[in-house]
């Protein structure tokens, strides 16, 4: 039976014949699925993805005006959230719609947010922790009585976090309260859309996915730089000329880094080539909200005409009339770069336009890859696995501050989550318990007593008071610990943040750069610190956090293809050269074998694994190498680590590498090394704060990093010796394993690669190790090693003063 297509209300309709414009297919489509219970649109940036999300919102409360909440967006951007209100104003107003949108994020007003539950908008925007928190009130049934839709925008980039394990808790609870509640997704950069389609939808029920056409292939290439890549190192600074050549030549340039230092250093330097005066900006994450907002305006009203910025404009926010996007650096991953690239020429069927400066020669290959990656479509994205539990954790803290629950109802609605739908019963119990008691070894200490079980059953808060103090510590994102930065005096302007720990290196008269500017440091007053505007020229860096990407599994992998190639007739010649010479003097490495390079340089011998796991995942193999190279006698001195490769130097020249990478040996080490390391006590701290074991904040002040970290030190070393298999403790494990430490991919490089080692020993550097040479953060090993070097310059010296040994 062939359908009619769903018509707009004439209000609607004629808005879009006053325009000249007509529905695109998929917003069509959308309409016409708008009584499904979820539906995923992927379509391109630029091809109205926020008007097909909301086209059957205003469709239905056009022909039916009612009171209440009717729909509810969320986006994974506090800004995006208030763009979004921004473009809608436009027909809603222009169309002369009786709805009202309103925005709700850690931006708003307390006044505002008390309205906002009083007296709900038809339409209300807000971020994955604003519902969280409306979910833990009381009044949460009356607030979202009668709502019937749920727009998530950016999906993909949810569902790659905890923060997306949040939000579809939290939606699981709504469909609860309102069981008609219809979901849609929205996104232009999904590899796997069944896998998201899973994610969406509300089990048992199905997700339709709808494709939009994904429009004219976007013009993507190298920058033309007459200067070679350096061989190490990032920032890309060779290529400012070119760059501000670029920016000259186009109307707005967005400007893109992988972290905000390499943005902070990239801008100061571009600034200083700026002989022009073109306006130029910054924006990142660790700006102040006032500079970022002060940018961001700028770049609506077409001020300026370069901004050089980190993920904070990654996603689907319209602003401006950007024409060029520029990624410095290797993009890490082929999915960030489509939606970076998405920023430019933000309108359907319009090419995007954007060039990639490679950070040094090996990020050449990795450039290559990547385009070749876009230009074919191929998207990539690792699989996550199960649900936190930390999240689970704190969804019931939340559970328990909007009122008593029944345990039963409550796991059914976690286990109608994707992400929880194999939880068993005896764990939701186990989380259970631990938010009631604090587990086994914390069940003695009044504080961690928080849930009750009254005697029909029903589970609720021990002292209702303790809802403020949840409440104020809902959310996923773990915040660096850092200190606000104002300009000194009275009411002096904030600049942004820096982390506490590159705030206590600082003394009076040092600088450091922040927003672009050079500032000098005065003093800490307050948790604040405070400079001036004497800053000189040569500035120390803040060390902003941010995140440092490792190259996704899938670039990887392309990378590794390459190598296989007989020739690269698109590198530049200086890059091909250097890859055929590696092949003759050694060899490429592949992806079903692993190579290990073995020779002296500076009286060393050295050892380079080529292990392509990733950043995090190579500084892990590292550590644990060299640890059994200590087991072994071997000496280790220290090593470096790049996506690509370890590189180890060490008093004794490895002549066997096969057994260092003996899986269950490989495996024990890890265990045995995680469970003593600082990177546990990290991932314990984040833990404890998501789940409710710690408080970040509390009524009238708020704990510095240093106290925070102190007190999860404290309990992580009593819960080792006391409890050691405490829940917690099997939450960090879990989460060390896939996080920070990334063993996941050195498990994946030791299958794929199935004991297959090529040991190749030279006299010499090779073409590919060359480059790790020259890295800057080299870890020292402190052991046998350094010993034995010290008793030999010892020896030395007692020889050459002529003394008894």
């Amino acid at each position: 039976m062939i359908h009619s297509p769903a018509p707009l209300p004439d209000p609607l309709q004629e808005w879009l014949n006053a325009r000249g414009w007509a529905l695109h297919p998929h917003q069509q489509a959308m309409l016409d699925a708008a009584q499904d219970p979820a539906t995923l649109l992927i379509a391109p940036t630029g091809g109205g993805k926020t008007l097909s999300g909301f086209l059957p919102t205003l469709a239905e409360l056009t022909a039916e005006p009612r009171a209440g909440l009717h729909t509810l967006y969320v986006s994974p951007l506090k800004a995006l959230a208030a763009d979004i209100r921004r473009n809608l104003q436009t027909p809603i107003a222009e169309a002369g719609l009786p709805i009202r949108v309103e925005d709700r994020t850690g931006d708003t007003s307390a006044s505002a947010r008390k309205r906002q539950r009083a007296d709900p908008p038809h339409i209300l925007l807000t971020t994955p922790e604003s519902l969280a928190l409306l979910l833990s009130y009381e009044d949460a049934p009356r607030i979202f009585a009668g709502l019937q839709r749920v727009v998530v925008d950016e999906i993909h980039a949810l569902a790659e976090s905890k923060r997306g394990d949040q939000l579809m808790l939290a939606l699981s609870r709504l469909q609860a309260l309102c069981p008609d509640l219809r979901r849609v997704g929205l996104s232009a950069t999904v590899e796997d859309p069944d896998a998201i389609a899973r994610y969406l939808a509300y089990h048992p029920d199905p997700c339709r996915v709808l494709l939009a056409d994904p429009g004219p292939t976007p013009d993507i290439a190298l920058l033309d730089v007459p200067q070679s890549p350096p061989w190490a190192g990032g920032g890309g600074r060779y290529a400012i000329p070119a760059v501000l050549e670029a920016i000259e030549a186009h109307r707005t340039t967005l400007i893109f880094h992988n972290t905000r230092a390499q943005a902070e250093l990239f801008f100061h330097d571009l600034w200083l080539a700026n002989s022009k005066a073109l306006p130029i900006g910054i924006h990142h994450g660790s700006l102040s909200r006032e500079q970022r907002t002060r940018v961001e305006d700028a770049m609506v009203a077409g001020d300026l005409r370069a901004i050089v910025c980190t993920g904070s404009l990654d996603l689907g926010i319209d602003w401006g009339d950007v024409d060029l996007v520029i990624q410095v650096g290797a993009p890490k991953n082929i999915k960030r770069l489509v939606q970076r690239i998405g920023r430019a020429n933000h309108r359907y069927n319009a090419p995007s336009k954007a060039r990639l400066v490679p950070a040094n020669r090996f990020e050449l290959v990795e450039c290559h890859a990547a385009l070749d990656a876009v230009r074919e479509g191929t998207l990539d994205g690792e699989p996550r696995g199960d649900g936190p539990r930390d999240v689970l954790c704190q969804h019931i803290l939340i559970a328990a501050c909007a009122g008593p629950f029944h345990a039963d109802a409550l796991f059914a609605q976690v286990t109608s989550v994707g992400a929880y739908a194999s939880l068993d019963r005896e764990g939701f119990d186990a989380c259970l318990d631990f938010c009631a008691t604090g587990g086994y070894a914390l069940r003695s200490y009044d504080r961690w007593q928080r849930l009750v079980q009254r005697p029909d059953g029903l589970w609720q808060l021990r002292d209702p008071r303790a809802a403020r103090q949840i409440r104020m510590n809902i959310g996923t994102i773990m915040d660096t610990d850092t200190l606000k930065v104002r300009m000194r005096g009275r009411g002096g302007a904030p600049l942004g943040e820096v982390e506490e720990a590159f705030a206590a290196t600082l003394t009076p008269g040092d600088t450091f750069l922040i927003g672009g500017q050079i500032v000098r440091y005065e003093g800490l007053r307050e948790m604040t610190v405070e400079v001036s505007r004497r800053g000189g020229t040569t500035p120390k860096i803040a060390t902003f956090m941010g995140t440092k990407f490792a190259t996704s599994t899938r670039l990887t992998e392309r990378i590794l293809d390459m190598f296989q190639q007989d020739d690269w007739p698109r590198l530049p010649g200086h890059t091909r050269d250097w890859l055929h010479l590696q092949r003759r003097i050694s060899r490429l490495p592949r992806g079903d074998r692993l190579l290990i390079e073995s020779f002296p340089y500076d009286g060393r011998p050295h050892t380079c694994i080529y292990g392509f796991a990733g950043r995090n995942a190579m500084q892990t193999l590292g550590l644990l190498v060299t640890q059994k190279m200590e087991d072994l006698g071997l000496g280790p001195l220290g090593f470096t680590a790049t996506d690509y490769a370890v590189l180890v130097w060490s008093v004794d020249p490895i002549d066997d590498p096969a057994p260092l990478f003996e899986g269950e040996d490989l495996r024990a080490g890890f265990e045995t090394w995680l469970a003593g390391n600082a990177v546990m006590k990290r991932t314990f701290k984040a833990s404890a704060v998501i789940s409710g074991l710690i408080d970040r904040q509390s009524p009238g002040k708020r704990k510095t990093g240093r106290q925070a970290t102190f007190s999860s030190d404290i309990l992580y070393d009593t819960l080792r010796k006391y409890d050691p298999d405490h829940l917690l403790l099997q939450i960090t494990r879990e989460e060390a394993r896939r996080g920070l430490v990334d063993f996941g991919r050195i498990e994946d490089m030791i299958i794929r690669t199935r004991g297959r080692v090529d040991h190749v020993q030279l006299g010499r550097v090779t073409p590919l190790a060359a480059p790790l040479m020259l890295e800057p953060n080299r870890v020292p090993v402190k052991g046998a090693g350094q010993e034995r070097i010290l008793a030999e310059a010892a020896q030395k010296l007692i020889k050459a003063a002529g003394l008894p040994a």
